[in-house]
C-alpha cells in the first residue's frame, strides 16, 4: 500500500464519519446516537491527524496507525448497531480503513 493510497482512503472515512455524524444529528432520537456521533467525530480527527502527518516527510507514525485502526474499530462497531444508512456506509468506510492501515503497515 502506497502512501497516497493510504491518504486517500482516509479522506473517505473522514468524509464518511462526518457525514454520519451530521445525519445522525438530525435522527428523531438524537441521545440514542449520542455514542455514534461522539466516536464519529473522533473517528474523523484521528483519521485528519494520520492523512496530515502522512503528508509530511515524518516516518515515526505506526503508532498512529495502530491507534488509527483501534479507533476505526470502535467506529465500526458503534455504527453496525444502526440501521440507518449513513451508520452502515460510515461502518464500511471504517472497515476499509482499517484494512488500509494495516496493509500500509505490512509493506
Amino acid at each position: 500500500m502506497k502512501k497516497q493510497e493510504l491518504i486517500s482512503i482516509l479522506g473517505s472515512c473522514i468524509n464518511a464519519c462526518n457525514h454520519c455524524a451530521d445525519a445522525c444529528l438530525e435522527e428523531d432520537d438524537v441521545k440514542m446516537m449520542a455514542d455514534c456521533i461522539r466516536t464519529d467525530r473522533v473517528c474523523a480527527e484521528v483519521c485528519s491527524s494520520l492523512s496530515q502527518i502522512l503528508h509530511t516527510t515524518y516516518d515515526n507514525v505506526e503508532g498512529l496507525i495502530n491507534y488509527c485502526i483501534s479507533v476505526c474499530e470502535d467506529c465500526a462497531s458503534i455504527c453496525e448497531e444502526h440501521e440507518h444508512q449513513q451508520c452502515k456506509d460510515c461502518a464500511q468506510a471504517c472497515r476499509n480503513c482499517i484494512e488500509a492501515c494495516k496493509q500500509y503497515l505490512a509493506a
